[in-house]
């Protein structure tokens, strides 16, 4: 499976007409970004739908100021304030998970898919079966549900194009004409906060000194993630079911600096890298204006600032999370699905309080052990079979973490 590319897309640049463009999770970190770059190309773009969950105030600010056609809560006990936050502004309110889903379907020439976690996976494959250009920044709907989303990708003719700024930089430099070229595939990672802290360190850090990110300005469960470096196995899983390239293929690289945002490798030693300021609305910018470009508020690259670009191997004793989802991938079946549900109620813990950072990593670890020893490790044959395994994930995760709590 691969990112689908069509041969009739034409440059934002190019067309007469705005794009309609919706957004899903417009009120978080990456839809925030990206009406900023629809907010500077104001002639280019229309905005269609915008789908939020509890954040109302923003939701109903962003609705007025782009003219929205919809503006949906996923939260469907947060219908009425969204109305009387809209009262007389001729946005149409909705709210629910199913209000979610119609509103990824609008009729739209291309989706922002920017909903934080599993819940986004419902969304985002109505949006794909639409069969409409799809902005990918939700990376659990490929590890989640990898092989089932990229058939229904195939099969509704849908374009994607990834937005995580690893996987958006594969994308620039893959040349997709020659895939059997390829030899490696190098995601590079920041390594996070605790990059150079021993593990008796990050056996006591603190919820501030993991959301303390030294060079990206992310959502908290993103940046728990990247402070785990679960983000970098969740997009090992994600790169795998993207671009035509073996596990054995797809390397991580630490590189404190966030320059190099990924490369690629072919057989004649050539290495193509997409370098850039660790701003997410290049890559946002680059998704909306594809197969053109258009210009972003994002600060420039200035490589005699930066010096020198470094680069290490990921220590596996720190930070097991890239094992761990590199295993998940070979066992296959639903375990990515169960890792990444695991993952979730794990980092919502941590992030309340209720469990300590190494653990994040143990509960995912344990509930995969589990699920493993107990025989509920299934082939994915479904898109139910995705939402069981999701439940199942996340049950056994809380009841792991409850019994690891003082």
């Amino acid at each position: 499976m691969t990112v689908q590319v069509s041969a009739e897309a034409v440059p934002v640049g190019g067309v007469e007409e705005p794009r309609r463009l919706s957004v899903l999770g417009s009120t978080g970190s990456i839809g925030c970004s990206t009406l900023d770059i629809v907010g500077h190309h104001p002639d280019r773009f229309e905005i269609v739908s915008l789908v939020g969950n509890s954040n109302i105030g923003l939701l109903a600010e962003q609705a007025r100021r782009f003219n929205a056609e919809v503006a949906v809560t996923a939260d469907p006990d947060r219908y009425g304030e969204l109305k009387d936050a809209l009262e007389g502004s001729g946005v149409e309110v909705a709210a629910g998970p199913q209000a979610v889903v119609e509103a990824a379907v609008r009729p739209t020439s291309q989706v922002m898919a920017a909903v934080v976690g599993a819940a986004g996976l419902e969304p985002t494959l109505a949006a794909v079966r639409n069969g409409t250009t799809v902005a990918l920044a939700n990376k659990e709907c490929l590890v989640c549900a990898g092989e089932l989303f990229m058939d229904e990708v195939d099969r509704s003719a849908a374009t994607l194009v990834p937005v995580d700024s690893e996987h958006n930089a594969i994308f620039q430099v893959l040349d997709t004409r020659n895939t059997d070229q390829i030899e490696r595939i190098i995601l590079t990672a920041s390594g996070g906060p605790f990059r150079t802290w021993t593990r008796e360190q990050i056996a006591n850090a603190s919820l501030d000194d993991a959301l303390n990110h030294p060079n990206w300005s992310m959502g908290r469960k993103i940046t728990i993630d990247s402070a785990t470096m679960m983000n970098k196995g969740l997009e090992l899983i994600e790169a795998f079911h993207l671009f035509p390239a073996s596990l054995d293929q797809l390397e991580v690289l630490v590189h404190p600096q966030s320059v190099i945002h990924s490369m690629v490798e072919y057989r004649d030693g050539s290495v193509l890298a997409q370098l850039g300021t660790p701003d997410m609305r290049t890559p946002i910018s680059y998704a909306l204006a594809w197969p053109g470009r258009i210009s972003t508020p994002s600060p420039r690259l200035r490589l005699e600032e930066v010096a020198e670009l470094n680069f290490e191997r990921v220590d596996d004793i720190r930070f097991p999370s890239v094992s761990l989802c590199r295993e998940a991938l070979k066992t296959g079946k639903n375990a990515p699905t169960i890792l990444n549900a695991a993952n979730e109620v794990a980092v919502a813990e941590f992030l309340s309080k209720r469990l300590s950072f190494l653990d994040i990593v143990r509960v995912v670890e344990e509930t995969l052990s589990d699920a493993n020893r107990t025989g509920l490790q299934c082939e994915l044959r479904s898109i139910d079979d995705v939402f069981q395994s999701d439940e199942y994930g996340r049950r056994r995760a809380k009841e792991i973490a409850d019994g690891l709590r003082p």
